[in-house]
């Protein structure tokens, strides 16, 4: 018998895991609305975008241009082919680099590799459990501090490039003025030049002509001028004509457990990152919306991948995602049209492409960096209240003093503290007439026999609580209490606890109290914390404010009676 239960069980798990899976795989559809003459070119144009982009984030991460293409197109296929968004682009980001520098720093470059295959699998286990959907409790203020201070701190990763000096550690703010003071012993004037003219040509340029691959355009103009002039400026070095072979990274044992937190530290960027930059793709489409949780799978599988060709973890990108967008993009076949142009150039033109300045890709990321940053967005928070203003603020500076992981959850505590705030004010308790015509007669003729009604309004939880016990327990001069609960919205432990020691002290005091309108939703709070047993009587519970009145008046009264009949379970 024991083992045919287990056998049904087995069973029933199985055909749960394979329905999990069916969910989470590609299907047929996701190439239905493939256009050639508009994805192609779409894909040829952010391929043109993303390989400065590519080039300048593996170089700013530490592990080396090579390893910001591989990337860009190892991820960036297979996060398109097995992803929830039809326009979404990926590879290598900003936001991921600012995580990887540290990493590297401690571990190393086989350390970075371990933490984006074990980034993968987690971001793979999230996907199965469907964490996607949580995303959307992110504030927005929370959203724009985090991008904000990951803009300052590609700012603040590009001065030792763009002074031309060599500076490396784990704080960015340190290392920026490290190399500022080695600049400050020997001014050298050129790569400052020309990282802050690519910079500029790219903003400007982009405003006049929105959608042209100005990035590209400025750098080659750049590298032309690097060996035309004899500049003598460092650049990118020997890039391999073709993807490195696949191989698994050397892993230390003993340093694995050293790893698992920054694993976890990516994964959570990744999910962040992708997610709302599936959100932004979904408000700039018509008639798209992605499917959280396989884009969690895509960029686990993407992640997965791309550190057994050499890649650094990967994360959705949403400038990238705009320009492919903008470009008429119709569904995935954009995204990997993408990676394969920027395999084309690994293939023909790696050695041109090592000849590109470091000083004008940092002038590109410099570029990107500005441009992340809304600044119409910023000043409406910042003038909208001041709990949004200071959540932004908070969630910025923690961005670039601590990490990324940490500071979204600071911004979270702090959103919530003010969100907590506003709701605890929204909760009052008002004594009001017992009568739905509010009749002032009926009530000072209640108040003659000594009973007051209060109507509990809003959540009654632990931040509203305290002044809730405050404004009862005071009562005086009064025989009977009777609590109006229709409208309580949420009632949670700290409440119930709460509401059972006011209970408590007004029957010491000789005062009754009637409780009414208990919604269903909270019965079993409040008999669980023993809200129920601190009444003077079991049948001191109504479902209705008139029946609590006229029991209540028995009560002020003192004439002998038998207990009302049970009206609430």
């Amino acid at each position: 018998m024991s083992s045919a239960i287990d056998g049904s069980r087995a069973t029933r798990w199985t055909q749960i895991a394979w329905r999990r899976a069916r969910q989470l795989s590609p299907r047929r559809s996701d190439w239905t609305s493939a256009r050639f003459g508009r994805d192609l070119p779409a894909g040829l144009m952010v391929g043109l975008v993303a390989l400065p982009l590519a080039l300048g984030f593996g170089v700013s991460s530490g592990m080396g241009a090579t390893a910001g293409l591989v990337t860009a197109v190892v991820a960036g296929a297979l996060a398109a082919i097995f992803g929830g968004s039809r326009v979404q682009v990926s590879g290598p980001t900003g936001a991921m680099t600012v995580v990887l520098v540290p990493i590297i720093a401690t571990h190393g470059a086989s350390g970075v590799l371990v933490v984006g295959i074990l980034a993968g699998l987690i971001l793979i286990g999230l996907a199965w459990f469907g964490a996607g959907r949580f995303i959307r409790y992110v504030p927005v203020p929370v959203v724009e501090g985090f991008t904000l201070g990951i803009a300052a701190i590609i700012g603040l990763q590009q001065v030792p490039a763009v002074l031309g000096q060599h500076a490396e550690g784990e704080k960015v703010l340190g290392v920026a003025f490290d190399a500022l003071g080695q600049w400050a012993q020997n001014l050298t004037w050129a790569p400052v030049v020309m990282s802050l003219g690519v910079a500029l040509g790219i903003i400007l340029l982009a405003r006049l002509r929105p959608g042209v691959p100005w990035a590209l355009v400025v750098v080659v103009l750049a590298t032309v001028a690097n060996q035309a002039l004899g500049l003598h400026l460092g650049d990118i070095g020997t890039i391999p004509a073709g993807l490195p072979a696949p191989a698994f990274p050397m892993v230390d044992l003993a340093a694995l457990d050293d790893l698992i937190l920054p694993a976890v530290a990516v994964a959570a960027l990744a999910a962040l990152e992708s997610l709302l930059s599936a959100t932004v793709a979904d408000g700039m489409s018509v008639g798209q919306r992605h499917d959280p949780d396989r884009e969690l799978l895509g960029q686990g599988i993407a992640n997965l991948a791309a550190p057994l060709f050499g890649g650094i973890p990967a994360t959705a990108a949403i400038a990238r995602t705009a320009v492919n967008v903008r470009s008429g993009a119709a569904s995935r076949l954009a995204s990997v049209s993408h990676a394969v142009v920027l395999l084309i150039v690994v293939l023909v033109a790696a050695r041109w492409v090592g000849m590109i300045p470091v000083a004008a890709l940092a002038g590109v990321l410099i570029a990107t960096a500005v441009q992340m940053v809304r600044f119409s967005s910023l000043r409406a928070l910042m003038r909208s209240t001041r709990g949004d203003a200071t959540v932004l603020v908070v969630t910025a500076l923690a961005t670039v003093l601590t990490d990324l992981v940490m500071a979204v959850l600071v911004g979270l505590i702090v959103a919530g503290f003010f969100a907590l705030r506003q709701a605890s004010r929204a909760a009052r308790i008002d004594q009001v007439p017992l009568d739905e015509t509010d009749h002032s007669d009926e009530e000072r003729a209640l108040l003659d026999e000594h009973i007051v009604a209060y109507r509990m309004d809003g959540p009654l939880f632990f931040a509203a609580a305290h002044d809730f016990l405050l404004e009862l327990a005071n009562v005086s001069d009064v025989r009977v209490v009777v609590l109006r609960m229709a409208r309580v919205t949420v009632i949670d432990a700290t409440g119930a606890t709460v509401l059972a020691d006011t209970i408590s002290r007004l029957e010491d005091q000789g005062i009754t109290v009637m409780l009414s309108g208990i919604q269903p939703q909270h019965e079993k709070v409040l008999r669980e914390l023993r809200v129920y047993d601190e009444l003077a009587h079991e049948r001191h519970l109504f479902t209705t404010t008139p029946e609590a009145i006229a029991h209540a008046r028995v009560h002020a009264a003192r004439i002998a009676h038998e207990p009302a009949a049970q009206t609430h379970a």
